[in-house]
């Protein structure tokens, strides 16, 4: 690595270059369904080795904002970003018209948003969803897992853990569609009123089978997201275990000044 007048150290070429393609993507001049250019371009473009390009390359699919095929090289993504609002998403006016979260934040983006179930029915309850609940790890639990599209592109699952004695006499939880404003809105009209929900939320790379299900490129990054929905009686009636793709949403908190 190289050193600037001064004693500061330069930004190495391949970070450079990999910033400028980046830009090129983020301004529009490589739009989406473009291919980057190839190695031997991008050699001739810049008058550096391969090996320069390489890294490179790495940095610019580390940005998530492309994807590479086999013998076909890097194309770009359309993957524009979601706005995810914890401050608005899952109020209880949206549930009360019928939306829940990810459609009534997909809809405030102009998304089109779509649900696949993969799995609904009993489960032993992981160790840190169970601790979350409240439950021994192994305890029967309800589990709704879900993967989530917007426009046509896997964004997000999602494996929501709920107590069976709060579900066994809600038969809509049990259903695909549980009905308009999802799992919280039948859980309010039996009784179990929300007073908030906690996130919490590390960013980390994609393992093989998560790349995989989210069609990103292998070591994409990822934000894995846990939620707990406690009731006014101080009671969490939800676990919700997260995992997006991080160049997918943007996240937005409003956080009270005042006591």
């Amino acid at each position: 690595m190289g050193t600037a007048v001064g004693g500061e150290r330069s930004v190495p070429r391949y970070v450079q270059i990999a910033e400028e393609i980046v830009q090129q993507i983020r301004g529009g001049v490589l739009a989406p369904g473009d291919m980057v250019p190839s190695e031997s371009e991008l050699v001739d473009r810049y008058g550096v080795s391969g090996g320069t390009i390489r890294k490179a390359m790495v940095e610019v699919r580390a940005s998530g904002l492309v994807e590479t095929r086999h013998g076909k090289g890097s194309i770009v993504k359309d993957r524009p970003p979601v706005r995810h609002r914890s401050s608005d998403r899952f109020r209880r006016s949206h549930r009360q018209g019928g939306k829940a979260a990810y459609l009534a934040e997909s809809a405030q983006s102009g998304a089109e948003a779509k649900v696949s179930v993969l799995y609904i029915g009993p489960m032993e309850a992981p160790e840190d969803a169970a601790e979350r609940l409240g439950v021994s790890a192994g305890t029967q639990v309800l589990a709704r897992r879900r993967l989530y599209f917007r426009n046509g592109t896997p964004v997000e699952t999602a494996t929501s853990y709920l107590p069976w004695d709060v579900v066994k006499d809600i038969p809509e939880l049990f259903a695909e569609n549980p009905g308009g404003g999802g799992i919280y809105a039948r859980l309010e009209e039996h009784g179990h009123e929300f007073a908030e929900f906690v996130e919490t939320l590390q960013a980390r790379s994609a393992a093989k089978a998560e790349a995989s299900e989210l069609a990103l490129s292998p070591g994409a990054p990822v934000v894995h997201l846990v939620r707990e929905a406690r009731t006014t009686e101080g009671r969490v009636v939800e676990v919700c275990d997260t995992l997006m793709a991080a160049d997918q949403f943007v996240f937005e908190y409003r956080i009270p000044a005042a006591d």
